[in-house]
């Protein structure tokens, strides 16, 4: 049961690149998707956390600690991913993301929290060397710059967002967490679209759909999967296991917007892949460094 709940939740952030594709063909703005996204998910995120009475926490600094970071990092990582998927194909803008495990471990070597042992260096090698792959393997032209940078600051922004909010977070329960982070990019997201003058709703109906699907499916399925699942597998199994997300997208793509990888992109994504759960298993045993893994696990969970 644990793993089906984690293949789930892994093909519900994965289909989340399909959703929004077909929200901009339907005239969805970027700007209006962040809006109605977060905004519907907290809404809904906070009616579970009232249904299972789960502890908010305790003292004002974590909870206002957690509203700032959703209102800056979430909001910023956010905004790049979406941004991206106007430039870049919804396959390589997931691997170049998933390179974020790779960013955390360097972060976290720099800032004396784990050790970067030679073999997760050279773990950290084979995950540039197949980035580089996915990003030169169509050949020139097939990959904008401008998709690939905001991709890469989708990854970084999320990487501090890790890093910082396992500090914050404290003991909070992870629906919580979720809440207080999705309530303050809706923020953030409400005060930019009031002042470029309300967000833009003109779109055709069948967007409000695709709309629905990425705040309900991608977000809050996508999320209370994972927890379930986590409390059943244990953090570091949920967390390899929702590797299959970034191949649930490339599938998808294909089959549903003709947006096929070539060999060399195909190969390069499951060197990256490879290169991560690798980090992933290693960044989870007992030798690791002291970052509870289950805190840290539900901080991820929490993504994109």
């Amino acid at each position: 049961m644990g793993v089906a709940l984690v293949l789930l939740s892994a093909a519900a952030f994965g289909v989340m690149a399909i959703f929004a594709t077909f929200a901009y063909e339907a005239g969805v703005s970027p700007e209006s998707l962040l809006l109605v996204r977060f905004s519907l998910a907290a809404v809904l995120l906070w009616g579970l956390v009232r249904a299972q009475g789960a502890r908010v926490g305790r003292g004002p600094a974590p909870l206002v600690a957690l509203l700032g970071l959703g209102a800056v990092l979430y909001a910023v990582q956010s905004t790049a991913y979406f941004e991206a998927l106007q430039f870049t194909d919804a396959s390589v803008l997931t691997i170049i993301y998933y390179t974020y495990p790779a960013m955390v471990a360097v972060a976290a070597a720099l800032l004396g929290r784990e050790r970067l042992t030679p073999a997760r260096l050279a773990a950290l090698v084979v995950a540039t060397g197949g980035l580089v792959m996915v990003v030169l393997g169509g050949g020139v032209g097939s990959v904008r710059p401008l998709g690939v940078l905001l991709g890469l600051t989708c990854a970084l922004s999320y990487t501090v967002y890790v890093l910082v909010c396992d500090r914050v977070s404290g003991a909070l329960e992870p629906l919580p967490l979720a809440a207080l982070v999705f309530t303050g990019a809706a923020a953030t997201l409400a005060v930019r679209s009031a002042l470029a003058g309300g967000p833009d709703l003109t779109f055709q109906p069948v967007g409000w759909l695709w709309l629905a699907g990425i705040a309900v499916v991608s977000t809050v399925l996508g999320m209370v999967a994972f927890f379930a699942a986590m409390a059943r597998t244990g953090p570091s199994t949920a967390s390899i296991l929702s590797m299959a997300e970034p191949v649930v997208t490339a599938v998808l793509a294909a089959a549903l917007l003709q947006q096929t990888p070539t060999v060399a992109q195909v190969i390069g994504g499951a060197v990256v892949l490879f290169a991560v759960t690798l980090l992933q298993v290693r960044r989870r045993s007992p030798a690791s460094a002291p970052v509870p893994p289950a805190s840290s696990s539900s901080v991820e969970a929490a993504r994109l």
